[in-house]
Order: structure tokens, then C-alpha cells, then sequence
């Protein structure tokens, strides 16, 4: 059979995880550097920010909430525009201009679990925030979750310590 009757096969997708953080950042940096240098990349990348609810940020309920919440959200929508409008930037600075970006609002483990499963990504970005035994421990880490529940591979992409 000659390969021009095979369908073509999609191109496999790879899903950078974006926030304000300066991990973040660096590990879009990194990526794109590594990846999709001269913007002939294997993969097809999509930006993904996981946008915190209003409710799980302020954590409250009763009176009171019902005022603080729009509020809440709109910064939380301010935020993941500036998120969104840096990593763009920066693609666009790195001359990869075929992103696909998402905004989506949850818990940030469950939002890159799923759209890994959306997109049948073959593989998933995300920055180390480099927390300690105990504030990992508190807060859970997202990139331990990811490694142990995406259905792919996952990249955790780690800044160098500047040593002084």
C-alpha cells in the first residue's frame, strides 16, 4: 500500500501550564527554546491556564460573600488575561505563532488531567514551583498529581538555583 492512501496521522499535541508565576514563565521559555525552536516543532502547542473559581479563592460562604465575589472574579479574570496575554507575547517573541490557548476555570489538577484527556496530548508541561516538604504537603502538588494521573508524559520543567 502506498503511503500517500494512509490517512494523515494528526500531529501530536503538547500542553504548556501557564500562571503569573515566574516558574511558569520559564518553563514556556524553556519549552519553546527546546521544542519549537525555527517554529518547526512536531508538536501542536496549546497554552492552558487553570482560572481559580471565585469561590475556592475566597473560601468563605455567608454574609459578606455575595459582594466580595464578583469582585474576586474579576480580578481572577484580570489575571488570567495578563497570564494569557505574556504567554502569547512570548510565543510570538520566539516566532511560534500556531498556539492554541485555553482559559479554563477549576482546580488546576483536574483542569490539566482533563484537557490532556480533550486534546489526547502526548505529552504535559508544567513549572516546578520548587515549594518545600511542607508547603507541598499542605497545598498538594500539581505537578505530583499531574505525574501521577495525566494519560501522558509529563515534563516538569525545574529553574536552576542561582548559586551564590
Amino acid at each position: 500500500m502506498a503511503s500517500s492512501d494512509q490517512p494523515e496521522k494528526a500531529q501530536p499535541v503538547m500542553i504548556v501550564a501557564i500562571d503569573e508565576s515566574e516558574h511558569s514563565a520559564y518553563a514556556l521559555k524553556w519549552t519553546l527554546d527546546h521544542f519549537f525552536n525555527n517554529n518547526n516543532s512536531v508538536f501542536k502547542l496549546v497554552l492552558l491556564h487553570a482560572k481559580p473559581s471565585a469561590t475556592s479563592s475566597v473560601g468563605l460562604a455567608g454574609p459578606g460573600a455575595a459582594e466580595v465575589l464578583p469582585i474576586v472574579d474579576s480580578d481572577l479574570r484580570k489575571i488570567a488575561a495578563r497570564v494569557v496575554d505574556s504567554a502569547k507575547q512570548l510565543c510570538v517573541k520566539k516566532s511560534v505563532n500556531d498556539v492554541i490557548v485555553e482559559v479554563v476555570e477549576g482546580d488546576a489538577r483536574n483542569v490539566l488531567c482533563d484537557t490532556v484527556e480533550k486534546y489526547h496530548a502526548s505529552i504535559l508541561v508544567v513549572g516546578s514551583h520548587g515549594y518545600g516538604a511542607i508547603k507541598r504537603a499542605v497545598l498538594g502538588s500539581v505537578s505530583d498529581y499531574c505525574a501521577h494521573h495525566a494519560h501522558c508524559t509529563v515534563m516538569i520543567v525545574k529553574k536552576p538555583k542561582i548559586k551564590h
